[in-house]
């Protein structure tokens, strides 16, 4: 299986000011390399079959980035759609079938995420995320989003974070009628039927969302 990948690049990164001013959030550098470029990384090395980047804010920035390079671009800069939204006007640039996709936001150590992820798919799945337990989340604030039963279906409330990493089967966006709504309207519909599993993520994970978080990020790196 060689799913393609769609990378949210179009969030305001609001939380992440003063440094996203004057640049989009997935150009933020982490150890000497921006939050896009490390998902790019992630993305290649796991295989998939084409990359597709949205974009929104500062968004001439995340195309002179991408120039010269096979990266599709999914332009929302007349409308923020949220990741429901953007996955949905992605498509076309996407394909048929399962999609993998990533927040660039989060920095990850140990294996790759979308490794794990088309290694552990089923087609019997509609959606599969990788989740870390809310003690090992770096940098999270909040609770946890999915408790997991023990053949590994996720339901709401428990004590794993999201870890913005999946892949999920898009068909049942066409079922929902708003033009800009989150990823969860979804999730909602999957859980619902059972179809929604979780996989556990084998090492560190950082939510890269303020600029405090980034030397958290680092010495999460730098402790492999």
């Amino acid at each position: 299986m060689r799913p393609p990948l769609m990378i949210f690049a179009a969030g305001l990164g609001t939380r992440m000011r003063p440094l996203t001013n004057d640049r989009p959030k997935p150009l933020v550098e982490v150890a000497g390399q921006s939050l896009l470029d490390r998902a790019l990384d992630l993305g290649r090395e796991a295989g998939v079959s084409r990359i597709v980047v949205n974009s929104h804010y500062l968004s001439g920035q995340i195309a002179t980035h991408l120039a010269g390079t096979d990266i599709a671009i999914s332009d929302e800069s007349d409308c923020l759609l949220d990741t429901g939204g953007g996955l949905r006007k992605a498509l076309p640039l996407l394909g048929r079938g399962p999609v993998a996709t990533l927040n660039p936001d989060v920095v990850w150590s140990g294996s790759n995420p979308l490794t794990a992820l088309i290694a552990a798919w089923d087609d019997s799945m509609d959606a599969l995320m990788v989740l870390v337990p809310l003690k090992n989340a770096t940098a999270r604030i909040g609770g946890g989003d999915f408790a997991m039963d023990p053949q590994g279906r996720i339901h709401r409330k428990g004590d794993f974070v999201y870890a913005g990493a999946q892949i999920i089967r898009p068909e049942r966006l066409a079922e929902l009628p708003e033009k800009v709504f989150s990823l969860n309207r979804l999730w909602d519909l999957l859980i619902a039927d059972g179809k929604a599993y979780g996989l556990i993520h084998d090492g560190g994970w950082c939510d890269v969302g303020r600029p405090e978080a980034i030397q958290q990020a680092e010495a999460m790196l730098a402790n492999g």
